[in-house]
């Protein structure tokens, strides 16, 4: 939960005020929802009412919601959209990472695209993790390096404090702004892709629900608190990456850490878009492994393509915008929603219809409002 995303919400209350302090406490809420009814839909009551695990992923999930229609439609529709938004998270890291380099090292004649090369070798071993275990060491070091950045820019802020002032808070705002921010405070909580996955390799998957909420609600907690304290600290001033409002000596030491963070969280999308190609190709027996130059094979050809698409796509950013307005609200509000009211509509009770709807009309207008804003953002760009 704690992303690159989160640097950039002090930013999003600049633009949508004490609005946006609300927008992150309901976008917590409304991602704990729909991964709990998500994860729901891979369990089924047996002949004595217990729940039994039928399902593994998230496709098995598609592939019961359409069966009737085409058995083999909604599982395609759901990797082809996890597998975009996997690569563009990757070549994201790639490109942060070559930013860095170049933002931290000024002075050597290298170019972004070659820092991004060299970033690319350092996660060469990645084509070799065959296990989530491995995953989820290298993401508790990526939230270490993340603890550390937060309380690097939450010490200084607070050493500013003599400077707040709640009359830096807007009133009002522009609605594409506001847009602009509802996007980033949403995204920053998105984690359905990998749901599936981690309860099914949790060691006590009964406490999958549990350990949502009290996720969510840290990450809720730490997100306003974050937040606010740095826009209180900059103001009008404050910038898209709060990092770069930092003083110069403040600013390499942070860089660095947020090289360390893009390192680290690439092996997660990673992992996920792997596994996913891989079952495909293998159709869906990947458990062992069967086949090592296989399973090399598409790791190597997934890294290679994701340093190239980080080297050569134009206006990176944007279509980004654009990619997640449409493959992250359909895997975070859409999907959730539409499958959990198809496979369990006879088992719901009014409330809870009511709000699977209300989940679904709201991400329908969320992605189709971010689609708009990042179409009309790449035109003015082109012209």
């Amino acid at each position: 939960f704690q992303g690159i995303f989160v640097l950039g919400l002090p930013y999003a209350l600049l633009h949508s005020g004490y609005s946006g302090l609300f927008l992150i406490v309901l976008a917590a809420a409304l991602c704990c929802y729909t991964g709990k009814i998500l994860i729901s839909c891979l369990y089924e009551e047996n002949e004595d009412g217990q729940l039994v695990r039928v399902r593994d992923t998230y496709e098995d999930i598609a592939n019961a919601c359409c069966k009737k229609l085409y058995p083999k439609l909604g599982g395609i529709v759901v990797n082809m959209t996890q597998v975009i938004e996997l690569i563009m998270t990757c070549i994201l890291y790639l490109v942060v990472s070559g930013n860095l380099l170049s933002h931290s090292f000024p002075y050597v004649p290298v170019t972004g695209k070659t820092w991004s090369v060299i970033a690319c070798v350092t996660l060469l071993p990645c084509v070799f993790i065959k296990t989530l275990k491995i995953v989820s060491k290298l993401s508790q070091l990526c939230s270490l390096v993340h603890f550390i950045i937060i309380l690097v820019v939450m010490t200084y802020c607070l050493t500013q404090i003599h400077q707040w002032s709640w009359a830096k808070f807007r009133l009002s705002f522009e609605f594409d702004d506001f847009l602009v921010s509802v996007g980033v405070i949403i995204f920053s909580y998105t984690s359905q892709i990998f749901l599936p996955t981690l309860e099914s390799n949790m060691k006590n998957p009964g406490e999958f629900r549990c350990m949502l909420n009290w996720t969510h609600f840290f990450a809720c907690v730490l997100k306003t608190t974050f937040a606010l304290t740095a826009f209180l600290t900059w103001g009008e001033e404050t910038k898209e990456v709060i990092t770069d409002n930092l003083p110069s000596f403040l600013q390499t030491v942070v860089n660095l850490c947020l090289l360390t963070k893009a390192l680290l969280s690439y092996p997660l999308p990673f992992f996920s878009a792997t596994e996913i190609v891989y079952a495909c190709i293998s159709r869906g027996n990947h458990s062992n492994y069967g086949s090592p130059l296989l399973s090399l094979g598409v790791r190597g050809s997934f890294l290679l393509l994701t340093l190239l698409m980080a080297m050569f796509i134009p206006h990176f950013a944007l279509l980004m915008g654009l990619t997640g307005s449409v493959t992250g609200a359909a895997m975070t509000f859409l999907l959730p929603s539409l499958f959990h009211l198809k496979l369990k509509w006879k088992k719901l009770s009014f409330l809870e219809k009511c709000a699977d709807i209300s989940v679904f009309i709201l991400g329908f207008l969320c992605s189709l409002a971010g689609i708009v804003c990042s179409i009309k953002g790449l035109l003015e760009v082109f012209e």
